[in-house]
């Protein structure tokens, strides 16, 4: 009896690892296919994956090239350029000044700032995390040069206009970052690289370097490549934002090392729990419509909150915080850079990871999206109505704008201009819908029919000035045909 009892204690034993085994591995085959058809449909270069739940390292893959000019394949050395992805270390950074009594998000910048205009002194730090700010975008301003110091950048930019007023909304602007660089600088009596390496990757001796020289050749280093769609080829990136910019986009990381950051974050050896939550929070802008924590974006995946950033249009971080789930996307290049596609990786692999992550919207949003790019225009446009048929309060208005334009860019103008024509009679009361399809008439050159749909976008939009334009532009062409 008591040896019936040992085999049947075994053979539970068994099963329940084996049957845990399996699937772990159904897992990983099911990310496997999937990642492989991302990377075929938008032809990027090269990837890393990372999944981490309940705290275990799950998946952790190298696809591709880190350069194409080399034929060097990505692989655990590989780093990757996080783009503006690297806000999140610098969040962090900021977090690790204000637990340690040494800033506030209540401090107003001129605290740490000289010089600044009378209209920004009331900004304060949590501004500039949320972006609230309504600063003038330095990026936006062709007389501030890089290579400026930054007593002369501040000079030039504290003659612009704010954007808005502080507070009111949200609107991504990198002045914020640079912004956060001097003030974390101030306070640490370090360069902002120095601090950041010190705090949060001590003792690493490589796969971690900042750097917004994006056309930079490093051994180990992914290439930043430009999809051309004249030569229908990929081009290295030579652009380069300078020393300033790297709080905002310079970190370059190993997938290796990003994890064991996450890990760290995890295990609060950065943050105590409570001033990691807090980052978290989301910030209470006046216009009560906008949502951003402070320093990362908030997305509801299937009613269920994520954290994160992206980058680039190439990488992408986010935590499902009460799922106990992390993803990291790294790539360095996609054909379609405007279809977001890192965003798509990260919520179509936690719908593999974890079911109650299943969100069908996301999800036929990016098959509409593969469907336009790999089938057919009639097929496609098939799916596309069935799938509006069984859900016809879904909106993807944004997205099939997007699509056409970015079949147009690709050399596939008729198709482009027939998503664009599905989009205004999917959206008949949108002014932007006939305004992207007008524009896609006169990229065709087919001037009298885009001047009818400017016209039509502006009895829907009647401030649209660029439809006005346009049609100025459209008169005048004529007449010189005539």
């Amino acid at each position: 009896m008591k040896n019936s009892f040992f085999i049947l204690s075994l053979l539970f034993v068994f099963n329940l690892t084996f049957g845990q085994k399996s699937e772990d591995q159904l897992t990983e085959q099911k990310i496997d296919k999937y990642i492989k058809e991302v990377i075929e449909i938008n032809e990027i270069p090269g990837v890393a994956l990372g999944v981490v739940k309940n705290g275990k390292v799950i998946y952790e893959k190298y696809f591709g090239k880190a350069s194409l000019e080399d034929n060097k394949a990505v692989d655990k050395n590989t780093a990757f350029k996080l783009f503006s992805t690297t806000k999140l270390i610098t969040n962090v950074g900021v977090f690790q000044l204000i637990e340690k009594g040494k800033l506030s998000l209540e401090d107003p910048i001129s605290k740490y700032l000289n010089n600044l205009p009378n209209e920004w002194q009331t900004i304060q730090v949590k501004n500039l995390l949320s972006h609230s700010s309504g600063l003038p975008n330095i990026v936006m301003f062709e007389d501030i040069k890089i290579t400026m110091p930054f007593g002369e950048k501040l000079a030039i930019l504290s003659q612009k206009p704010m954007e808005f007023t502080t507070g009111k909304q949200y609107r991504y602007n990198q002045t914020n970052y640079l912004f956060l660089t001097k003030i974390i600088e101030k306070i640490a009596g370090l360069s902002f690289e120095d601090y950041i390496l010190q705090n949060q990757f001590p003792a690493i001796q490589s796969g971690v370097y900042f750097s917004s020289n994006f056309g930079e050749n490093r051994p180990n280093s992914a290439s930043r490549y430009n999809f051309n769609n004249v030569s229908k080829k990929y081009i290295r990136s030579t652009s380069n934002f300078g020393y300033d910019a790297h709080s905002a986009n310079g970190l370059n990381i190993t997938l290796k090392e990003f994890l064991r950051w996450n890990e760290n974050l995890d295990k609060n050896v950065y943050l105590k729990k409570e001033a990691k939550y807090s980052m978290w929070e989301p910030f209470k802008y006046t216009n009560n419509t906008d949502r951003f924590a402070y320093g990362w974006e908030i997305v509801p995946v299937n009613k269920i909150l994520s954290y994160g950033f992206t980058g680039g249009n190439e990488t992408a971080f986010r935590k499902f915080i009460n799922n106990d789930l992390t993803i990291i996307f790294l790539s360095n290049g996609h054909k379609y850079s405007n279809l977001y596609v890192q965003s798509q990786v990260i919520n179509h692999v936690a719908s593999i990871v974890d079911k109650t992550l299943t969100d069908d919207y996301y999800l036929a949003g990016e098959k509409i999206n593969q469907d336009f790019l790999k089938l057919e225009f009639a097929k496609a446009e098939q799916n596309y109505l069935a799938v509006k048929k069984t859900h016809p309060d879904w909106d993807f208005e944004y997205r099939l704008n997007i699509i056409g334009y970015t079949l147009l860019d690709h050399g596939r103008v008729k198709d482009g201009i027939k998503v664009l024509e599905l989009n205004t009679i999917e959206n008949p009361k949108s002014g932007n819908a006939f305004d992207s399809l007008a524009d896609g008439y006169f990229r065709n050159n087919q001037f009298e029919i885009s001047k009818e749909n400017y016209k039509k976008s502006l009895e829907l939009k009647p401030d649209n000035a660029n439809a006005k334009e346009m049609l100025a532009k459209i008169d005048k062409l004529l007449e010189n045909k005539s």
